[in-house]
């Protein structure tokens, strides 16, 4: 094995004893000639090796001396082996050189893994081992992504933390996959406090999430079911589209990664296209996950006028982004929400990259009053002392997020007043809001009239709900 530290030593023997080769190799160069030198047949490992072997000027007398070490291994029973984290090869290797990926672990790896650590601590009274039946696959579903090493250090992190391993220790290990991908600084790992409990209405589309919540097991792959690609949350602002992401990374127990396609671009040229595959590859490898694109719409409104503003980067790093949703084999699901449909390129609409397309429109009557029961409940007030009814209605046009900052409102008054809350400030409050479904009449009946057969309607209100939708845009 060569290393620059210790230079070449025979595996498995103490260094100071193994030196091979004469004087010091741990000189790249000497190295290579101690290569040459040896008669006998031999395996060499030279651990990263791969600062020598990119395209650089200070590597042209390495790169050439490997090329003279290549053609002379021809004719003998001499390997060099290269490990290396990336991939960096100078053109003049490219025909000397093989490349093989090295995957991540899978989970019999991690389940091996796990079997010897439990059988260490076995004998432990204060220690705590609880992985029957779904427990296991829960815990080694969660550590895929990380290396072996790194989910050892997660699994007796647990053990010192709380001194028990079970299927709860699960968010220990995303803590793991949350230095991963900090480390990356192109993606944000978002820790999801919410629930589906906090979500008003959308019954169609959770149902649809809680369908596809045990779609990542095992099971449900012997079962012949692919997992889920993504879906596509259009609608109205402030409707609930984002915590709908937030709630669903909760409710299937996978990390959460916000895209923020912002930081993909770069001044320098091809740094761009280079970041979002960066940033795919990291979602991949902490995969199984959820990868949440907020505002895709924003994001992508210069890619059609992108030659002529920015000489086709934004084109190609969608590009690059259409390609990876259609080709992924990796389980991440991608959760995008959009606002306006218009900004959309068609190739994105196209089944095969995402599964469904769900328009969520502004709240009914009887999701309005859960919306407050939820917001109320938030703000320590029971919600039984309110008159739902009559704030659901006092409250017609508005979206999720205006009822909250409208509770919000009620409640600043009413501290000022020195009183508590009550429905009667909660209606002022709400009365003197002017909601968008006014202010923006005509671009949100352009969306609802693009959305009525094109996309599935995220709540379950039926007929009734689209005709209410309809009345309030006619205010």
């Amino acid at each position: 094995m060569w290393t620059i530290t210790q230079g070449i030593v025979k595996s498995g023997v103490d260094p100071q004893q193994a030196r091979s080769g004469a004087g010091n190799t741990a000189d790249p160069l000497a190295a290579l000639d101690a290569v040459i030198a040896q008669i006998e047949p031999a395996i060499y490992l030279f651990k990263d090796f791969h600062r020598f072997t990119d395209d650089e000027r200070c590597n042209l007398s390495v790169i050439r001396r490997l090329r003279d070490v290549a053609y002379h291994l021809r004719d003998t029973y001499k390997t060099i082996v290269i490990t290396s984290p990336l991939v960096r090869i100078a053109p003049e290797l490219s025909k000397d050189v093989t490349l093989l990926d090295f995957g991540l672990p899978e989970p019999p790896e991690f389940n091996r893994l796990l079997d010897k650590i439990v059988e260490d601590v076995k004998d432990n009274p204060k220690v705590t081992i609880r992985l029957e039946g779904d427990a296991r696959e829960r815990l080694l579903r969660a550590a895929r992504g990380l290396t072996l090493k790194e989910a050892e250090n997660v699994f007796a992190k647990t053990l010192v933390t709380d001194g028990k391993l079970t299927a709860d220790d699960v968010g220990i290990v995303f803590s793991e996959k949350q230095q991963i991908i900090r480390k990356s600084g192109l993606l944000e790992y978002y820790s999801a406090s919410e629930s589906f409990q906090e979500v008003a209405g959308l019954d169609n589309l959770k149902q649809w999430l809680r369908k596809r919540s045990i779609a990542f097991s095992d099971r449900a792959k012997q079962f012949g079911l692919p997992a889920p690609r993504g879906v596509l949350l259009l609608g109205v602002q402030g409707c609930g589209k984002s915590l709908c992401a937030k709630a669903a990374s909760a409710l299937w127990k996978l990390p959460l990664l916000r895209f923020d396609v912002g930081r993909m671009f770069s001044s320098l040229v091809g740094s761009s296209e280079e970041n979002i595959r960066r940033a795919l590859q990291v979602a991949e490898s902490v995969a199984p996950a959820i990868l949440w694109i907020d505002e895709i719409d924003k994001a992508l409104a210069g890619v059609s006028s992108s030659s002529g503003s920015d000489g086709g980067t934004a084109a190609r790093v969608f590009g690059t982004l259409l390609t990876w949703l259609s080709e992924k084999t990796a389980p991440v699901f991608v959760i995008a929400t959009a606002n306006d449909i218009s900004q959309l390129p068609p190739e994105l609409l196209r089944k095969g990259r995402l599964d469904e397309i769900f328009f969520v429109d502004l709240p009914t009557a009887p999701e309005r009053q859960e919306v407050f029961k939820v917001h109320l409940a938030k703000r320590r007030r029971d919600p039984a002392r309110f008159d739902l009814a009559a704030l659901a209605a006092a409250s017609e046009g508005f979206s999720s997020a205006e009822i909250e900052e409208a509770v919000v409102a009620a409640l600043f008054d009413a501290f000022s007043r020195n009183t508590d809350l009550s429905t009667e400030i909660l209606v002022t409050a709400i009365k003197e809001t002017v909601p968008l479904s006014k202010t923006m009449n005509e671009e949100l009946s352009r969306l609802r009239n693009w959305a009525s057969g094109r996309a599935r309607a995220a709540s379950g209100g039926g007929k009734a709900a689209a005709d209410e939708s309809r009345r309030k845009i006619e205010l």
